[in-house]
């Protein structure tokens, strides 16, 4: 797993690793099952604070991205697979709206119609 951080960023921290490692886990780079490392060692390598591994940790898995146990640590859900399929699809349709010039907007209100 490659993360980076920019602190200069206005995202939040947290949020970036959030969408570092939920997008690792929608291309295929992080797979089922797969554990992530200790949160103490991924902020020493990141240089920043525990707090921050664990809340994106935290988000992961009520997203549903991540399976947490005591003792166990973080590992990539089970649903992981669907996660990467659902990914693939995204892309055939953001491909098919292009070919369609519409817009990033449009699309994504066509979305938040499915899910009405």
């Amino acid at each position: 797993m490659y993360l980076t951080v920019d602190p200069g960023s206005a995202t939040p921290l947290f949020e970036q690793l959030v969408s570092g490692i939920r997008a690792q886990v929608i291309d295929g780079s992080l797979t089922q099952g797969e554990r992530l490392p200790a949160a103490a060692d991924l902020a020493d390598s990141l240089d920043v604070n525990v707090h921050t591994v664990l809340r994106a940790y935290q988000v992961l898995r009520d997203e549903g991205f991540l399976d947490l146990r005591r003792g166990r640590g973080a590992t990539v859900a089970s649903r992981a697979r669907d996660y990467a399929q659902l990914g693939r699809d995204i892309e055939r349709v953001v491909a098919e709206a292009k070919k369609l010039d519409l817009t990033p907007a449009a699309l994504a209100a066509l979305i938040r119609k499915a899910y009405e």
